[in-house]
Formats: structure tokens, sequence, C-alpha cells
């Protein structure tokens, strides 16, 4: 197939529920009721509640309508850098919609939650194993809240040590989470900036690090999409000090099954199931961030943890130096399931095999658009490529300009202007699942739109054209937004 997605398709209106409402329509047949009808005191009644009156086919509409405006991996390329918006298979779906799996309640007991209880050991096995960690937590709701977990953790270290410490060092191309994690607790943060290659200097860190900070906390691969070559030395200099390493491990679909955080002298790391274990990513639905962490922070660990006896699986909560409970119950056990459906079905070679694809399929868009775009960092990359708006500039065609077009062909835009180190960044992240003829036609719809900045860039401002709702006007939006629905 080489014609774009984008076309000028029959695009749907649909108004609110209530707005279709007509008195007595009614989209339900109740059953019969099969108890003796009792009056009730209209004291408790109350007002009636103003629910719209539809039809079947009114609703089937109105949802099916509205499930057309959507766009998600199911529909299209979602090339959202530091997001890892892949595909995810319906298996994984399949096996967290099970009844055992879905009708379980965390109200019954240990005795009748084993299989659950075991899925998650087992899945803490397993993240353990991936990440070279010897204890995992499933406790996190997502990547932040594993960020603040771990550094929770940090923090519980060295109160424990007698003397905590104020400070933590964040570098420009963390994840921007990283400093709102360390501010919550307690701790001011110190910035310190990228070499020329992308990534941190040893030599920068070491002027940096004293033994009033508290540790690092360092995004790897970076925001940039690059691999930080001298994080071993990095963590060498910390620990030197008796600081501690935090790794965000949100990029980790670069290095999953070829990497191990825990071998590089990383102490706590946090996942994201919902994005490097293939969970559904994005609007607002449940995530999950688990914490590994080094045999020294194990003491710190939220509980309940999980533990296995002889041939049983129970919660255990005797630990005197945990941080507490992170989470309702247990955490999100539905992207557990999918998470643990993921690795079982891709297996060890198959897990190295997608980062190996997630990698190569950002150099063959860096290396195709290098022409078009201007590369922020001329060398091989990770699991994204950042590039931004200096070729079009001289033409006033800016990179939300070309985010915008981007639409009319189909595509939903990148990331852009983050990483921040980027002017106007344009961050481009394929990942693993993309086929070559779905980035083919990336790459020509970039490439089309990088010419009509040079022929035609008036009109390129006003893209995009073809989609339901054109350009906004997005400081008005800002500034009086529309809550009505």
């Amino acid at each position: 197939m080489n014609k774009q997605p984008g076309t000028k398709g029959l695009i749907f209106n649909e108004p609110q529920l209530w707005d279709k409402s007509r008195e007595g329509r009614c989209a339900i047949s109740l059953p019969r009721a099969d108890v003796e009808q009792a009056p009730m005191d209209p004291r408790f009644l109350g007002d009636a509640p103003d629910l719209p009156q539809l039809s079947e086919l009114d609703v089937v509409r109105h949802y099916t309508r509205l499930s057309q405006w959507n766009f998600g991996v199911d529909s299209g390329m979602y090339p959202l850098g530091s997001c890892t918006m892949k595909y995810n298979p319906k298996t994984n779906e399949v096996q967290a919609a099970r009844q055992g799996f879905a009708g379980a309640h965390p109200l019954v007991g240990d005795e009748f939650s084993q299989g659950a209880l075991k899925l998650m050991y087992d899945l803490e096995q397993h993240l353990g194993e991936i990440t070279g960690f010897p204890a995992v937590t499933l406790q996190p709701a997502a990547g932040a809240h594993g960020e603040l977990t771990g550094m929770l953790m940090i923090h519980a270290y060295h109160a424990k040590k007698g003397k905590q410490r104020s400070k933590i060092i964040i570098p420009d191309t963390a994840h921007g989470t990283n400093p709102a994690s360390a501010s919550l607790c307690g701790y001011d943060s110190v910035n310190v900036k990228s070499g020329e290659k992308g990534i941190l200097e040893p030599a920068t860190v070491a002027a940096l690090m004293d033994e009033d900070t508290a540790g690092i906390m360092i995004t790897n691969p970076n925001t940039l999409g690059l691999f930080e070559e001298n994080i071993k030395e990095i963590c060498e200099i910390v620990h030197a000090k008796g600081g501690l390493v935090y790794g965000d491990g949100a990029n980790m679909n670069a290095i999953m099954g070829v990497v191990k955080p825990g071998d590089l002298g990383i102490d706590v790391l946090h996942l994201n199931l919902h994005k490097t274990f293939s969970t559904p990513h994005g609007g607002g639905g449940p995530g999950s961030g688990p914490v590994g962490v080094v045999e020294g922070l194990i003491p710190f660990l939220p509980v309940p943890r999980i533990e296995k006896g002889l041939s049983t699986y129970k919660f255990v909560t005797d630990s005197p130096d945990t941080i507490g409970r992170m989470h309702t119950f247990y955490g999100h056990f539905g992207v557990m399931v999918k998470a643990y459906s993921y690795i079982l079905s891709m297996g060890g070679e198959g897990l190295r095999k997608a980062s190996q694809l997630a990698v190569l399929n950002a150099n063959y868009i860096k290396e195709s658009l290098r022409d078009v775009l201007n590369l922020a960092y001329d060398r091989p990359c990770m699991h994204e490529c950042v590039f931004n708006d200096k070729l079009q500039k001289e033409n006033h065609v800016t990179t939300m300009d070309m985010a915008k077009r981007l639409l009319d062909y189909g595509f939903h835009p990148p990331t852009v202007y983050f990483p921040l180190v980027v002017e106007a960044a344009f961050m481009v992240e394929p990942t693993e699942t993309e086929s070559k003829e779905d980035i083919d036609q990336f790459i020509d719809a970039v490439k089309a739109i990088a010419k009509e900045a040079l022929e035609n860039p008036e009109e390129l401002k006003k893209a995009p054209l073809l989609t339901k709702v054109t350009r906004l006007d997005e400081v008005a939006a800002a500034r009086k937004p529309c809550l009505r629905g």
C-alpha cells in the first residue's frame, strides 16, 4: 500500500445525549419484577434524576460515532517519543478478562487468592530477572508513583543511617516528573547539564556530588534517546560519597533483554508495565510502575509483600523499616495480568528481539529524515530520535505546524517541544511493533510536509485541514477552556 492513511472521509457530528433526548423513548427493557412492589417514603426519593431518554438506536449510534473520533494504536501509528505507545497483543486482554482474574476480590483473603498471589509473585521474579534486582514491588500505580516509591526508600535509607541528606542530582535529560518526586521527599533538585554528546559526563557529576547529596536520578536511555555510556563510572562516583542511584526505567523498551540496570550500579529502578510490557497506555487508564531494588533496600520496600511458602503464597507486613503501603490493596492487578501474559508469550528471546527492533526502527527513521529535519544529536540513538525545526525556520514553519499537518496524513503527531534541552523538539518513537511499510509511509509523510514548508508555507500553517476540528486557537483554549463536554 503506497497511499497515506489520511483522507477526507465522512465525519459525523454528534450532540450530547441530553440534546437527543425525547420524552418516552427507552433503550432497554427491564426484566419482570420477581418481588411485590412496595411504596417508598417520598422523603427519601428526592427529585428524579435528569437522565436522557433515548432509543436503542440512539444509544448505539452515539457511542459508535464517538468511537470513530478516537485515534489509538489500533487505528494507526502512534510515534509518541518517550511514551512507548506500542501495539498491545489482544491475548493479554483475553487473559486479564478471564473470570478467575476479573472476578477476584481483594478482601477474600490469602486462602482464596492463591492464583492471583502466585501470578504476582512470579511476575516479581520475572521483572527482577529482566532488570537484575533481587526484589521487586508491584504496588506503585504508574511511573511517577514508582519514582515516589523509590525516592521514599532512598529517604528512609538515609534516615536509617542516622543522617538525612538534602539534595538530589537530576540531569537535564531526565523525565519531567523526577524533580517532583524528589521534592515530595523533601529534597532540593540540583540540575546537571549533559555533555556535547547528549549524555552525562562523570566529571560534571563528581563536581556536584557531596556528602549532603542523597544521590542522583538518571533516566537511561535518556529523553534524547541516547544510552548513558558513562553510567557505571557515575554510579561509582555517587556510591563513593554514600549516595544512591535512582534509575528511571520508563525507556526500558530500548534495552529490555539486553542490559540489566541492576548490573550497572543502579540501586532502585521503576518500570512502566503500561509501556514496556505492552498493556494499554494513555487516556487516563490504569498503569503500573513496579520498583526493583538492591539487597540493601529490601527492608524499606512497601508492604504487604508476597512470600512463597512450601506450597502456598501469602501477604506479609512484618517489616519494621518499610515505607508503608503505597496503594490500596496491592496495585492495579489487571495491568499485572497483561504484563505477565506478555512476558510469558514473548519469552526471553522475544523480549530481547523487541528491544532490538525498537532501536532498529528508530535509527531507520533517523537516517531517513536527516536531510529534511535537523538532527539534534547526530549519533546512533536507542528507541527514539529527536529532530527540530531549524531547517524550516527560514520559512517561519514551526515544529507545531508540521505536527498538525501530520494529522492530515493519517498519523498521530510525535512528541513535540520535549525534551526541553532541544529547542522545538520533534521526537519520534516508532516502537518495535510498526512494520517497515508503515514506517515508510510515516517517513514519506514527513518528507512531503518538509517539501510543503519550502513551497507553500502559508498553507501549511493552516493545518490540520481534514480533521473533524481544524486549527484551534491554543492560547484561547488554555486561558478560556470550554469545560462543557
